[in-house]
């Protein structure tokens, strides 16, 4: 009897554990926080601040951009390989992460709109279902310089700011 309840109380401190890790899981556009900075007219940079903790898969990864297209296709960067739980051998990313985004022609002026499709992760074993993000941002004028960066998810407002 007693080591059918000291089984019973291992299950329930596991479970609650389990449970405790998940309240505490952020937000996937906050573990994830996607941001877009037009470069120049041509050019667009879409970004990742990944939270510590996380992680984004590299073949999980893809960019496009409306009403114009992208030149090629973008240049990722290589990833930390890892043998994952999920997917078997892939390449992650964690930390920050730049893509640079060719368009096919210049657009001064005009407003695009950045959709990235991402996967990801947390080190406490859950993975979060295929995200979509969408920005819309203006390209500058030439000369102008980089545009300012367009954030998906705005940092949160404390009740001291």
């Amino acid at each position: 009897m007693k080591g059918a309840l000291a089984v019973v109380l291992l299950s329930a401190t596991c479970l609650s554990g389990a449970a405790d890790a998940q309240s505490k899981l952020l937000e996937p556009e906050r573990a994830f926080a996607f941001s877009v900075q037009a470069l120049d007219d041509r050019t667009v940079e879409a970004r990742f601040a990944i939270a510590d903790g996380y992680y984004l898969y590299r073949e999980k990864l893809k960019f496009s951009v409306e009403p114009t297209a992208l030149a090629a296709a973008p240049a990722l960067p290589p990833g930390k390989v890892k043998d994952d739980e999920f997917f078997g051998k892939v390449e992650t990313y964690r930390g920050r992460l730049a893509v640079k985004l060719a368009l096919d022609q210049k657009e001064p002026g005009r407003k695009v709109t950045v959709r990235a499709e991402s996967q990801g992760c947390a080190d406490a074993g859950i993975c979060y279902p295929p995200q979509v993000q969408v920005l819309t941002l203006t390209l500058p004028l030439p000369g102008a310089g980089p545009g300012a960066p367009v954030v998906a998810t705005p940092a949160r407002k404390s009740w001291f700011n």
